[in-house]
């Protein structure tokens, strides 16, 4: 097996789609020889072409040096005929997810290669052992997936099938590195890291607005304000296609034997069988004209009351006191009078108003695990007086913040949302998926997240995250919500998440 730094190492990329020309762009900016390869010699000269115009854009810009690019269109070859990549050292297979096509692909790439060749997937939804079987060599295959638009998304992921050797898993990470991004190294299992990862912040979501706790907008805003999410889980849903991510959230749920951390929910099927699949179509969560979206409901409650000046706290933790002080309010001994105020931790109104005997209709929760610089949610039991839960927002809202007011639910939607993501972290380091550490870089890089899951599980605190999902667990008697044996350990021994088994 040829060196990956040798002068003269070359990669062949089968398909000359949006991502075959990605991968070839990195490969022959990455100083690689890079075959471009299409059965149709029309289409890969129009791919290469399309290529140099984007590195040459980059040059006007001033992000490529000139020099570099005039390499890269050196290294950068239009292929027509299979034959003519009995020279690779690598070739990574970038066309439609089929199996049956794959492994016919596959078996021709075989016989034209070097016995010593490497031979990857780009996949992100087809196990690679499934491709490989069709190969005589199998040790000789991974899985190289790439994230779209590959130029712009660092994340590259490794994926060791059953019987990838050691030294391809090597020779594809160091590949990877001579292409500019970031490689992780995954188990072949259901979505890989990344779409696997990405269940909890779709499913979670479509479950609370399922339930009527919160609208999708609702949803969007607090995960952006308090969470920082660069996108709320409906407006990426309707960015991706519904038509994309539904299928994907299938078989991810198969290939997991249908654990219900990861199901998703009626509404979501709904969409897809609408054909309501997102921006594309002009209508999904929310409704587009010319791909941007119109007549999106405000997530904001406006109250009509005067603002509070005076509570009765129904816990002292200092969150909530030191929130309460910032707002100014007079915080007094119940007179029966006032709006009664906490900050749970993973239960809802219902049930903390009546384990603490206390008046439910004046009862108002506010979710202070966040930021709660922009914008606070409140949740109420049903039957309540609006009037002391829009007193509280109203002094909420004087003090420069928005708030949302959703429904009764166990954990708020961020302690929620949060805590699912974590716990499917968790759940990944627990089978091997990757390490620890890969796993919260794979999320951050290919899915933009502000933290990795496992940090996020930091974030709220180890045993406040495991105190959410208990409750969650509790309050619902769903297995969906199960703390993984992970985040228990942890929680119990008082240690770091990343702490390795």
């Amino acid at each position: 097996m040829k060196s990956v730094s040798a002068s003269d190492y070359t990669v062949a990329v089968i398909g000359a789609g949006a991502m075959g020309q990605g991968i070839a762009q990195v490969s022959a900016q990455g100083g690689m020889k890079t075959l471009l390869v299409d059965a149709n010699a029309a289409v890969v000269d129009k791919a290469r072409q399309s290529i140099l115009g984007r590195i040459n854009r980059l040059v006007e810009k001033g992000r490529v040096e000139p020099g570099a690019a005039a390499a890269a269109e050196s290294n950068l070859h239009a292929v027509g005929n299979l034959a003519d990549i009995a020279e690779a050292d690598c070739v990574v297979e970038a066309v439609f997810e089929d199996l049956d096509v794959k492994r016919t692909l596959f078996r021709e790439i075989e016989a034209v290669v070097r016995p010593d060749c490497i031979i990857a997937s780009n996949t992100s939804s087809i196990p690679i052992s499934s491709v490989a079987q069709a190969c005589e060599h199998k040790g000789r295959v991974g899985g190289l997936h790439f994230f779209n638009p590959v130029p712009l998304m660092k994340l590259v992921e490794v994926i060791e099938a059953a019987e990838t050797t050691p030294e391809v898993i090597a020779a594809l990470t160091e590949i990877g590195k001579r292409m500019t991004r970031v490689p992780v190294t995954v188990k072949d299992m259901p979505g890989f890291l990344v779409n696997m990862g990405g269940r909890a912040f779709t499913s979670e979501s479509l479950r609370i607005a399922h339930e009527g706790v919160a609208t999708p907008t609702q949803v969007d805003a607090i995960m952006r304000d308090c969470c920082h999410f660069r996108m709320g889980p409906f407006e990426l849903m309707d960015l991706t296609g519904i038509d994309v991510n539904y299928p994907v959230s299938g078989i991810i749920y198969r290939g997991y034997m249908d654990d219900p951390r990861i199901k998703t929910s009626p509404n979501h099927t709904a969409k897809f069988d609408a054909g309501q699949f997102g921006r594309k179509t002009g209508q999904g969560w929310y409704r587009y004209e010319d791909g941007k979206a119109v007549d999106v409901p405000s997530p904001d409650l406006v109250p009509d009351a005067a603002p509070a000046t005076r509570v009765a706290l129904m816990d002292e933790g200092d969150r909530l006191e030191a929130f309460v002080k910032e707002l100014g309010l007079e915080v007094i001994e119940d007179d029966g009078t006032v709006p009664l105020i906490a900050a749970p931790i993973g239960t809802d109104a219902t049930h903390l108003s009546v384990d603490a005997a206390v008046d439910p209709k004046r009862f108002v929760a506010l979710d202070l695990m966040f930021d709660t610089t922009k914008r606070v949610t409140l949740m109420t039991a049903p039957g309540a007086d609006f009037k002391y839960r829009d007193a509280v927002a109203a002094a909420v809202i004087a003090s420069g913040r928005k708030v949302t007011a959703i429904k009764d639910s166990p954990g708020f939607v961020a302690q929620r949302m949060c805590a699912m993501i974590g716990n499917l972290g968790c759940y990944m380091a627990e089978v091997g998926l990757a390490a620890p550490d890969d796993i919260d870089l794979a999320l951050e890089l290919g899915l933009n997240y502000p933290h990795g899951p496992l940090k996020l599980i930091n974030l709220m605190g180890v045993e406040e995250a495991l105190e959410v999902l208990e409750e969650l667990h509790e309050i619902t008697a769903e297995d969906r919500y199960r703390p993984t044996m992970w985040l228990k350990r942890r929680a119990l021994l008082e240690l770091p998440i990343h702490t390795p088994s």
